[in-house]
């Protein structure tokens, strides 16, 4: 065990060493840079000035170059400065990914535990009446765009029943516990429902198939009592595929929710890196996306843990 998640660190950080030199390489190719951006909004700035500028933020050296410098920088714990926020990486990063930390880690445990009641509930009697009401769900979910799903819960919560605020973090002046939560409640809400539909499907599917398994009919006709067969012998089984779902989606989470942290102006991760890279913030949008790949393989390392912990007849080598 020590071995194999020792090797899947050093995996993993050859993999981050791999994306930073793809990710600058890209961003370096991008037309314009930070001095042309500087330029545009001060037209009397002479070429001159554009050349001593660039060559004191070292923009006129060779990509490899600027990528071994920042290299260099990033490994003794410097991450550089937000071009537009006019402060250290790390403090603006911070915010946004606590902010993002809140919304995907509730919308993320409620779409779990609602996947597993509603696909369990189906996979029992397929082709039953409540079978059909959690596809007909479970489908809703997945083709609903999630800007229209906010638009919706906008209309009717904030602009109808005025019941919840349509976007922010919180009032000004008041940013206590249960401000911040009724501002996180819609956009965990609309998360959640379109999270779960894909979710429920997964489980659903799992639970079917293991339901039919020769050791599942044994349990019964040893008298196991259906509770404990359902929860106990089958969930386990079935949680083994729905656990790299999970891990899939865990990853993607802290860096695609643009369009909902859009919708109910959040400002999290996805928003922060979406505009980091309009506005040729380099520093800024690298960091974001290599922390978003980083939470993406450690993700996929639990995973890989949590597969011996439900099936004791996996090994890791």
């Amino acid at each position: 065990m020590a071995s194999f998640i020792t090797r899947r660190l050093l995996q993993t950080f050859v993999v981050l060493l791999i994306m930073s030199f793809v990710v600058y390489g890209l961003m370096g190719l991008m037309p314009g840079d930070p001095v042309d951006i500087m330029a545009a909004s001060q037209p009397g700035m002479t070429p001159e000035v554009m050349a001593n500028l660039r060559a004191i933020y070292g923009l006129d050296q060779p990509l490899m170059v600027r990528y071994a410098r920042w290299l260099m920088a990033v490994l003794s714990g410097d991450f550089g400065f937000s071009r537009t926020h006019a402060r250290p990486v790390l403090e603006v990063l911070t915010p946004a990914l606590l902010q993002t930390c809140k919304l995907m880690l509730a919308s993320f445990t409620l779409s779990v535990i609602l996947s597993l009641i509603l696909g369990i509930a189906s996979a029992l009697k397929p082709g039953g009446w409540i079978d059909g009401f959690v596809s007909l769900f479970a489908f809703a979910g997945i083709s609903v765009p999630i800007f229209w799903l906010a638009l919706v819960l906008i209309l009717t919560f904030a602009v109808g029943l005025q019941w919840l605020p349509a976007s922010g973090m919180g009032q000004v002046g008041n940013f206590g516990f249960w401000d911040q939560a009724r501002h996180l409640t819609l956009p965990v809400l609309a998360l959640t429902l379109a999270n779960t539909g894909q979710f429920t499907r997964y489980v659903r599917a799992a639970m079917i198939e293991t339901l039919q398994m020769d050791f599942v009919r044994t349990a019964r006709a040893k008298g196991v009592g259906s509770r404990r067969v359902i929860l106990v012998h089958a969930l386990r089984n079935a949680m083994v595929p729905f656990v790299t779902i999970m891990a899939l989606s865990f990853g993607s989470l802290f860096s695609g929710a643009l369009v909902t942290e859009t919708m109910f102006a959040q400002m999290g991760m996805g928003k922060m890196i979406y505009d980091s890279i309009l506005s040729n913030d380099f520093n800024l949008a690298l960091v974001g996306l290599l922390f978003a790949t980083f939470t993406t393989l450690m993700a996929n390392l639990l995973a890989d843990l949590a597969y011996v912990a439900l099936d004791p007849r996996i090994r890791l080598e």
